[in-house]
């Protein structure tokens, strides 16, 4: 069930989120290359974020939140910045959409690399989010996941809607 803390939890429901992460980016890369770059042009559904957007989305979230869970680590008890996802949207309009999905690629391995090198009793460090309150660094990974969760199924929707669906 989805909470203030983690909006997302409905998606990942019992899924293991380390999974969930280590599967998104051959999930992704597959939706992107079947619905193509005019495809991609389009939104899901009306007033949504284009596919390209989406793409841009996900990838500055993956230097934002690979961040925060280095923060997680490395200062326990900070207060994390949330951001404005719709003012960092104002700047993709002219950003490479391909290159978008290979940082992303890029990152997320990296990102999962270094999760793995973590000691267990890491994933239970807290710190502050002014949006959600105090979470762990398991929580973020949860939250992660489940917005991964969330955008696969937009891109699912653009299939559909492009007629490209795998």
């Amino acid at each position: 069930m989805a909470t203030a803390a983690n909006p997302y939890a409905g998606y990942l429901g019992k899924k293991d989120a380390l999974t969930v992460l280590d599967e998104t980016p051959g999930l992704l890369t597959g939706w992107a290359h079947k619905i193509g770059p005019s495809g991609l042009r389009e939104s899901y559904a009306p007033g949504k974020w284009s596919g390209e957007t989406l793409l841009c989305h996900l990838t500055d979230c993956e230097i934002a939140f690979g961040n925060r869970w280095r923060q997680v680590v490395a200062e326990p008890k900070i207060v994390i910045q949330p951001f404005d996802q719709e003012l960092w949207a104002k700047q993709y309009t002219d950003l490479d959409k391909t290159a978008a999905l290979d940082v992303f690629t890029f990152l997320r391995r990296w990102n999962l690399n270094w999760l793995k090198a973590l000691r267990p009793e890491a994933f239970a460090t807290q710190v502050t989010h002014p949006e959600r309150g105090l979470v762990t660094l398991q929580m973020l990974l949860n939250i992660t996941a489940g917005h991964d969760l969330n955008h696969l199924e937009h891109f699912k929707l653009l299939a559909a809607k492009t007629g490209s669906a795998l």
